[in-house]
Formats: C-alpha cells, sequence, structure tokens
C-alpha cells in the first residue's frame, strides 16, 4: 500500500524557505537551520539578514515587519528584480495563514462563511 503523504510534510515544505518576516516564498535557504543557526542570507523583499539585523542588532520578527510596513513594504533588493506580479499585501497574508497553519498544527484553520 502506498504511503499516504503526511499534512506535515507539505507545510513544512512550504514554510522552509519562507521569510518569516514579510512573507517571501523564494529565499535560497531556510532562514534558520534545525540547530538555530542562522543563514546570514538577506531576504530580496525586505532586507533583513538573518544573523545580522535579529541576532546583532535586536531585531525581532514582529519589530521589523512592522518598520517595513510602515515604511511602504518597497522591494529591498537593487540587484534582484521584484517577481512580475509581486504584492506585498498578499504576501503577508499568505504568511499569516501559513503561520495559523502551523500554530494549528497542519490541519487548515475552520471557516464559517455566512452569506447575506
Amino acid at each position: 500500500m502506498p504511503r499516504q503523504p503526511s499534512t506535515k510534510e507539505p507545510l513544512m515544505k512550504e514554510l522552509e524557505n519562507t521569510c518569516p518576516v514579510c512573507g517571501y516564498d523564494q529565499l535560497a535557504e531556510p532562514a534558520r537551520n534545525r540547530t538555530g543557526g542562522a543563514s546570514m542570507e538577506i531576504c530580496p523583499c525586505c532586507g533583513f539578514q538573518f544573523g545580522v539585523t535579529d541576532d546583532d542588532k535586536g531585531l525581532t520578527y514582529d519589530e521589523y515587519r512592522h518598520e517595513w510596513i510602515t515604511t511602504g513594504m518597497k522591494w529591498a533588493s537593487k540587484s534582484q528584480k521584484q517577481p512580475k506580479g509581486w504584492n506585498p499585501q498578499t504576501q503577508l497574508g499568505n504568511l499569516a495563514l501559513l503561520a495559523t497553519r502551523k500554530r494549528v498544527k497542519g490541519r487548515p484553520p475552520r471557516l464559517s462563511l455566512q452569506y447575506a
């Protein structure tokens, strides 16, 4: 009998190379490895550098995200162009959804739709 995919596997795959600050999902590697070491990668979207912005400068993901949002959610990289159709609001919404799914251990949140 073929092995059924775990609901945890797709979720972890989705989160693995996603920036925990802005939700950009195309990082070259995870922000932190399994032992907690920083990748030192700079997110091309928000400009957060893992291991520097947090460890050296002491900013949390939430603090940096707030600063990025209040300054207009501009694409940070000058060398890497923003993806076609890039939308920072959608990206942040996806980050919130992924965080919610992670909190409920891979189960999608229950949604109640009410029609007017």
